[in-house]
């Protein structure tokens, strides 16, 4: 079985849009924001880099860290205050990964989308010292916004990994097979383009929510949370200025683009109270999402 080890996993090669936003965290916090991205991470590598089914490999493994108080991990949660029960629904999500993908509506994507990336906002809200309560639905949804923008720019190399999360109800027919060929017709050409548009749509809504909840983040923290948002709202507001045309590539942004995102957002920051002024019920609870 692969082993963590926190050193492995750095943010700076394979997480470059947060460490980018994470140079604007104070130290303590940037350590231990780098230490949860290592083990989400390490989990998603377990996860993702066999072709075999490893669910039983990922579920042993959080079996070991919720019952071996000195694994690294274990630790790691209680001294940040964690509760566990997060992590089991990350789990849960990557475990969903390891079967033929096949997302049927909208509803199902979110749920998705809650276990591998909401969940990871829940996480960071005791390390960058958020406190209020109130703050976890928005957590959620800044989570889910975000990978709701990683659907978008991954759907060639999701569908590469026999993965469909496009949701049945806005493709039709579009297959997987349709989804690697670069022979599309343009009739299921436009379903996969404005399946991508409805992505991106879907996902401002959650931004606007994430952004809402910024005022209970301490201000010594709240600037790196809001440019790692930002950043990854460019990279849907890039697709979108593209047309939202579906290229058999990733779309990413340079250094050029970042900078330039993070200079024209600092207005922004400053009026976010006034611009997003409260949350909007967008979803159904999860059922830990107040543990």
């Amino acid at each position: 079985m692969t082993s963590f080890k926190t050193n492995t996993y750095s943010i700076k090669s394979e997480g470059k849009s947060f460490y980018w936003a994470s140079f604007f965290l104070p130290k303590k916090n940037r350590i231990a924001a780098s230490r949860l991205y290592s083990i989400c991470r390490y989990l998603d590598d377990v996860a993702d880099n066999s072709k075999l089914d490893t669910s039983s490999q990922i579920k042993n493994i959080f079996n070991q860290i919720k019952e071996n108080e000195s694994s690294e991990i274990n630790i790691f949660f209680k001294k940040n205050n964690i509760n566990i029960g997060i992590l089991k629904d990350l789990i849960d999500g990557l475990i969903s990964d390891q079967q033929n993908v096949r997302v049927t509506d909208e509803k199902e994507l979110i749920d998705y989308s809650y276990k591998v990336a909401g969940t990871v906002g829940l996480m960071m809200l005791p390390i960058i010292n958020t406190k209020d309560a109130e703050a976890r639905k928005h957590a959620i949804d800044l989570g889910i916004a975000m990978q709701l923008t990683n659907i978008a720019r991954d759907v060639y190399e999701d569908a590469k990994m026999n993965r469909l999360y496009l949701p049945k109800e806005w493709l039709g027919q579009v297959s997987i097979s349709d989804l690697i060929d670069n022979k599309l017709d343009d009739q299921k050409k436009k379903l996969i383009e404005l399946s991508i548009k409805n992505l991106i749509e879907l996902s401002d809504k959650f931004y606007a929510n994430g952004f809402s909840g910024m005022k209970f983040i301490p201000l010594r923290t709240r600037l790196a949370i809001f440019f790692a948002a930002k950043i990854y709202k460019g990279i849907g507001e890039k697709i979108k200025s593209g047309g939202y045309v579906y290229k058999l590539e990733r779309i990413y942004l340079n250094k050029l683009e970042k900078l330039w995102i993070t200079i024209i957002s600092i207005p922004e920051f400053l009026f976010l109270k006034n611009i997003f002024k409260s949350y909007k019920s967008i979803r159904g609870s999860f059922k830990n999402e107040n543990i």
